[in-house]
């Protein structure tokens, strides 16, 4: 799939020769404004409209909306729909969306239908070859592709903890699951923590707050990576390594153990970590401190004296985001210059933070089986007020070289390109 994107991202630069834990509702009185110098657009990117067809212009695209793109780019609607979450091509050409709200799976180009319905909060997408991996909050199951349809349905893994199982009694703050199928073969899911700081989580069966794999051919489900608080964003390096974008903890205490806001404003940074077999990402008794590649330090409500675990003996996280970004869709493509390969993030935004985290879609870039700093590729949601227009989740690259973004804020699927 590496080497297709490729294809398709050159033959789009050749053309352009020739002619880029935010689950919290948005309640409440507006948050503080953010710095000034969020005002500014990054190195790089322009200001411009976003292209608005009259048939998609429904709240909140009811209005003229400013964009942060790179400069000659162009952004514009393809599609509303409402709660979009992750994206997927399918090897047709066609761009599955889907909607857990609606238990759905969407085909949103070339024609909006509906591919799968009746499913139980379907969240990531993958596909490999001709196959179909969609992973419910309960379970996570294979399709064969054939003609535009799913069918054959097939279960990978089954009975997986979300807000109905009985033991949690509806409490589940981070119950959608991504999936991958690594180049072993093998099936990479995530299963997120049931709250903030729920250590219980650790022991459960299966433990939650983790990265799962399923052996090539089948079988059951066993960790691959623990301490995983959140890990919606998962995806597939060139080089076949399995990454994680990773909502970190809410309101941690600062190092005398007091929760002040401007302390959590910044505490922890967001992980973007490449994950080995048993991988151990700390929750909830380590965070992530510091610039990339950020060490760990002890939670000071879980694990104050440090016998739940020795922090500084985990591997550094190999890239960071601010605090609260809200990573959640992640993939890896590559773009036009001057960007090339890299790994794509959807941030969501902060709702745990004074001056709130602009939502965007960053871009990491891939150099020699290593991600580089963060960048940013496409901002703009977010006013000087704190008030959004937009929220990404997921951005993918497709057959025409451009990125593809969803916006379950919106309600809109964006196409951004030369």
């Amino acid at each position: 799939m590496w080497a297709w994107a490729a294809r398709s991202a050159i033959a789009l630069i050749a053309a352009a020769t020739l002619a880029a834990c935010g689950t919290q509702p948005e309640t409440g009185p507006p948050p503080a404004p953010a710095p000034s110098s969020s005002a500014q657009p990054p190195a790089g990117l322009a200001s411009v409209l976003l292209q608005v067809p009259d048939r998609f212009a429904q709240a909140p695209l009811d209005e003229p909306r400013q964009a942060l793109i790179p400069a000659g780019w162009t952004i514009e609607v393809i599609a509303r729909v409402p709660k979009a979450r992750m994206a997927a091509f399918a090897p047709d050409g066609a761009l599955l969306v889907s909607v857990p709200a609606s238990g759905q799976v969407l085909t949103v180009r070339p024609d909006q239908r509906t591919l799968l319905d009746g499913l139980e909060q379907p969240h990531g997408l993958f596909f490999t070859g001709s196959t179909l991996y969609v992973a419910e909050s309960n379970r996570v199951d294979a399709y064969d592709y054939v003609d535009g349809r799913a069918v054959n349905r097939r279960t990978v893994a089954g009975d997986l903890p979300d807000a109905k199982s009985p033991e949690l009694h509806g409490a589940y703050s981070h119950a959608l699951k991504s999936v991958v199928v690594g180049t072993d073969g093998a099936v990479y899911f995530s299963i997120g923590s049931t709250g903030n700081v729920s250590a219980e989580d650790r022991s459960a069966t299966p433990p939650r707050a983790t990265i799962m794999r399923v052996p090539p051919g089948g079988g059951p489900a066993a960790p691959f990576a623990t301490g995983v608080r959140n890990g919606t964003g998962l995806a597939l390096a060139p080089d076949g390594a399995l990454w994680t974008a990773v909502n970190n903890r809410d309101n941690v205490p600062d190092p005398q153990g007091r929760v002040r806001q401007e302390y959590v404003d910044d505490h922890p940074p967001e992980s973007v970590a490449k994950l080995t077999p048993g991988r151990e990402l700390g929750w909830p008794y380590c965070n992530p401190d510091g610039p990339p590649p950020a060490g760990f330090i002890r939670d000071l409500e879980t694990n104050a004296d440090g016998s739940k675990m020795d922090c500084a003996a985990l591997a550094p996280v190999e890239q960071t985001l601010g605090a609260h970004s809200a990573p959640l869709g992640m993939s890896f493509a590559e773009l036009p210059p001057p960007y090339g390969p890299g790994a794509l993030v959807g941030v969501h935004g902060s709702w745990n933070r004074q001056a709130p985290q602009a939502p965007e879609v960053s871009f990491f870039g891939w150099h020699n089986g290593e991600l580089g700093p963060q960048q940013t590729l496409v901002s703009g949601f977010q006013a000087g007020d704190g008030t959004r227009w937009g929220r990404p989740v997921a951005a993918v690259v497709g057959p025409d070289g451009a990125v593809y973004i969803t916006d379950d804020y919106a309600g809109a699927v964006y196409r951004l390109g030369p």
